[in-house]
């Protein structure tokens, strides 16, 4: 067996360099059981006007339903993130560290009919100049009832 020396450059993470211009996602939702419940892809359209980040994002999920999503982002002087988006309650806040984000925020969900209150606690790690890895846990009263797990690939300008 042969070994291979290699080390990796992890990047620090710049949220407003990596999402500027198009970026692809896949991801798949899985119950609190682990059971994938969801599979989707989002296609991201990240706008920089100084220190504010808009992304626009379009969710097509596989069995045939579309989403949108506008985030409001800001950066303050700290490393703080703050954001905002069209079907959030409040604000997201988070902090990045190195090639890391931690991004809260609250969100209404519908689920059989019924709409909940959840909180999103995500994890976001860039490995590469141009992937991202998000792992988000949907939380009830504490309770992680679902998880999301998310692959994001800058590719480019993107036309639907």
């Amino acid at each position: 067996m042969r070994t291979v020396d290699q080390t990796i450059a992890i990047p620090t993470l710049d949220l407003f360099a990596f999402f500027e211009g198009h970026t692809q996602a896949w991801g798949v939702v899985q119950d609190w059981r682990g059971r994938v419940v969801r599979q989707f892809v989002v296609h991201i359209e990240g706008i920089v006007d100084h220190d504010k980040l808009t992304l626009e994002e379009v969710f097509d999920y596989a069995d045939g339903e579309r989403d949108f999503r506008r985030w409001k982002i800001r950066r303050d002087s700290s490393g703080g993130i703050s954001g905002t988006a069209n079907d959030i309650i409040g604000a997201a806040v988070g902090e990045i560290n190195g090639n890391s984000l931690i991004w809260r925020y609250e969100m209404e969900l519908e689920s059989e009919g019924r709409r909940y209150l959840v909180t999103f606690d995500d994890r976001l790690w860039q490995v590469d100049d141009d992937t991202l890895i998000n792992r988000t846990y949907i939380k009830k009263f504490g309770l992680t009832v679902a998880e999301v797990s998310l692959f994001m690939r800058r590719s480019g300008d993107y036309q639907p």
